[in-house]
């Protein structure tokens, strides 16, 4: 009895480990979906995810293809960016996006950050400033560094001694490797040796 309750327990565990990730990643796109259907009102469902989709793409395509499209983004994001208040919320959104979806990607510089001497400790991160001079802090740097499974992340500032090159990850699999807790990359690994193996 005791025997069957276990093999039943690892076969529930297994199934969790299963659909979880797809249980999870369905509900995500789900409710994106969802969020972004409601914004347009009065149409059949899924009908107003598609409008917003393509306003969106039309969007970019007359803001960055234009040049009236150009300048009237241009002198909205200037208004913005002098609206007491506003301005920071703006700016920083703004600059985020830039930096994972813009054309001048600022997470392109993967380092290890040490964190900790005695045990010696490191967290994989990105280097965003190589020079902290301009605020009174010569020979620092500043590192972002995301949080496992969380579109979120600290910036610490450290001596430049203690940043060194991620080697052999691109920016793309160190990001993986960081959101992910560090099994992601581990994990395609061992999954390529073994096809290497057959």
């Amino acid at each position: 009895m005791r025997r069957i309750a276990s093999v039943l327990l690892r076969s529930f565990l297994q199934g969790l480990l299963l659909l979880s990730p797809i249980a999870i990643t369905a509900y995500v796109l789900y409710t994106v979906f969802n969020s972004v259907d409601n914004l347009v009102p009065f149409v059949p469902r899924g009908l107003g995810f598609v409008i917003i989709i393509v306003a969106v793409t039309l969007m970019g395509y007359l803001g960055t293809r234009f040049f009236i499209g150009k300048w009237l983004f241009d002198s909205f994001s200037y208004l913005l960016e002098h609206t007491p208040g506003v301005k920071y919320i703006y700016s920083s959104v703004r600059d985020v996006m830039k930096s994972f979806v813009g054309d001048k990607k600022r997470f392109n510089k993967p380092v290890w950050v040490c964190v900790s001497n005695n045990p010696e400790m490191w967290r994989i991160g990105f280097m965003t400033q190589k020079d902290m001079s301009y605020l009174g802090m010569e020979n620092k740097v500043a590192v972002y560094l995301p949080h496992a499974y969380a579109i979120s992340g600290w910036v610490i500032v450290t001596d430049s001694i203690n940043v060194k090159p991620v080697k052999k990850m691109t920016p793309g699999e160190a990001m993986k490797f960081a959101v992910s807790g560090g099994v992601t990359i581990v994990e395609e690994k061992e999954t390529d040796a073994t096809k290497d193996q057959l």
